[in-house]
């Protein structure tokens, strides 16, 4: 079997079957993931719903870290937050919905009053929010001690 080089140093066509396997460099690390900026914001915005979840993580508060050993989780409905950053820093709520096309989550107390008198939620990014109280079921439990934690 004759192996040709396409010019390429990192990758080699065996000439009969035509499969192409990256080289693996010296720690163990693929070549073939980039780090280019295009690349990563296309598969930012265009991640389906499943992977949006863990993409909309929220950090822990102090008292929840030493309490799990955590650091994060996917953000979910009737998690207690604090807003740290942004216009409606220091405000507290619960979680009423989390959208996730449009990477937000929207907390009850925030809103804000059209002219007609109604009022509608504001989205806030989950990067820009604290966790303070989580809501806990088997499933929640299940991640916590899958991350390493301790699910109490």
């Amino acid at each position: 079997m004759a192996k040709q080089s396409l010019g390429m140093s990192n990758t080699t066509i065996n000439a009969n079957s035509g499969f192409q396997r990256p080289e693996v460099s010296s720690n163990n690390r693929a070549k073939n993931v980039s780090s280019d900026r295009r690349k990563a914001r296309k598969a930012y915005f265009t991640a389906p719903s499943s992977e949006r979840r863990s993409l909309l993580s929220a950090p822990l508060s102090k008292e929840l870290r030493a309490q799990y050993g955590i650091k994060a989780l996917p953000i979910r409905k009737e998690d207690e937050v604090l807003v740290v950053r942004g216009s409606e820093k220091g405000k507290e709520g619960k979680i009423s919905s989390v959208y996730r096309l449009k990477f937000a989550v929207q907390v009850d107390k925030i809103t804000k009053e059209k002219s007609n008198g109604a009022s509608i939620p504001i989205n806030v990014h989950p990067s820009k929010v604290v966790i303070t109280k989580l809501h806990l079921d088997k499933d929640r439990k299940a991640l916590i001690t899958r991350k390493g934690g301790k699910a109490e």
